[in-house]
């Protein structure tokens, strides 16, 4: 296995990145969704052994979820096993099985204010507390006129990671800068 070699930004994709007011950080959760969340239990609680964390229900959001858990500190990733309280209402959090993803970020405002000016369209709702305690806002699947920019199919949530998640993964980053994990 070779190193790779640290290299100075030098592409225009390097240069955007170092302008960008923030970082994706990593996964900080999926979200499955399905007419009966009971039913997504068989192979995520019992045969994959994700621990049942906590449940939220909104009727905003039509949602009845149970949060699990897959790993531990910083680098726990939330699996959402989702139903709807009523298949006819929206958001039909059912109707696409792999819900959502939902990317660490290390700081919110800052990200959904330059995402914004470069056209990226955001789901109604803006930042606000989401289900398991963090700041959160969602990137629309589908872009617009207005904002064309979107998840392309995908909605996409944005988590403000705390501090300890952002330590984590910074610590992360410059351990792989200098060598092998």
């Amino acid at each position: 296995m070779s190193e790779r070699p640290i290299r100075p930004f030098d592409t225009a994709q390097d240069r955007q990145a170092q302008d960008r007011p923030f970082r994706v950080l990593g996964v900080q959760q999926i979200a499955i969704g399905g007419l009966d969340k009971h039913r997504l239990h068989p192979l995520w609680v019992e045969m994959f052994g994700l621990e049942v964390t906590g449940t939220y229900k909104s009727d905003r959001e039509n949602v009845d979820e149970d949060i699990c858990a897959l790993g531990s500190g910083p680098f726990r990733v939330e699996v959402d096993l989702m139903q709807p309280l009523d298949p006819e209402k929206k958001p039909a959090v059912h109707a696409t099985p792999l819900n959502h993803v939902g990317l660490w970020v290390d700081d919110l405002r800052q990200a959904v204010d330059w995402l914004q000016a470069r056209g990226v369209r955001f789901a109604p709702g803006g930042i606000r507390r989401g289900a398991s305690g963090f700041d959160i806002c969602f990137i629309h699947p589908r872009g617009s006129e207005e904002a064309p920019i979107s998840g392309e199919g995908v909605l996409i949530e944005l988590v403000q990671a705390p501090p300890e998640v952002v330590q984590a993964f910074t610590a992360l980053a410059q351990q792989s800068t200098h060598g092998p994990l």
